[in-house]
């Protein structure tokens, strides 16, 4: 007979909040750049433990091309110190950058139609 694990209580799960964002440029940037640059300076600044502790997670799927526009996945007690990152951004590959936050929301759902669609 097999054993099932109990699922975890809600209030156990982790709590996390979708930041939408914007990368503001003279040229289109890749999804890829934007990635390696938001990770590396959150992990300069929050350090590698409040990266890992924020859980931050960049949704691939909900890369706008056009608009430069997606939306990251991070727990809901660290989502200021990763708007603070965003500070610290001023190239993107040699190229002239700036990331804006353009809203939060703790549905993806509800982030995907409000920011990246609309």
């Amino acid at each position: 007979m097999e054993k099932r694990i109990k699922p975890l209580m809600p209030t156990l799960k982790e709590k996390k909040r979708y930041l939408a964002f914007e990368v503001i440029s003279d040229e289109k940037i890749d999804f890829r750049q934007a990635e390696n640059q938001i990770l590396s300076k959150s992990k300069e600044f929050l350090g590698a433990l409040g990266s890992a502790k924020a859980g931050i997670n960049i949704l691939k799927d909900c890369w706008n091309p056009e608009k430069q526009r997606s939306i990251i996945r991070v727990d809901h007690k660290w989502v200021h110190q990763l708007k603070s990152c965003f500070l610290f951004i001023n190239k993107i590959d040699g190229k002239n950058a700036v990331i804006k936050s353009i809203g939060l929301s703790g549905i993806l759902k509800k982030a995907k139609s409000k920011y990246i669609a609309g």
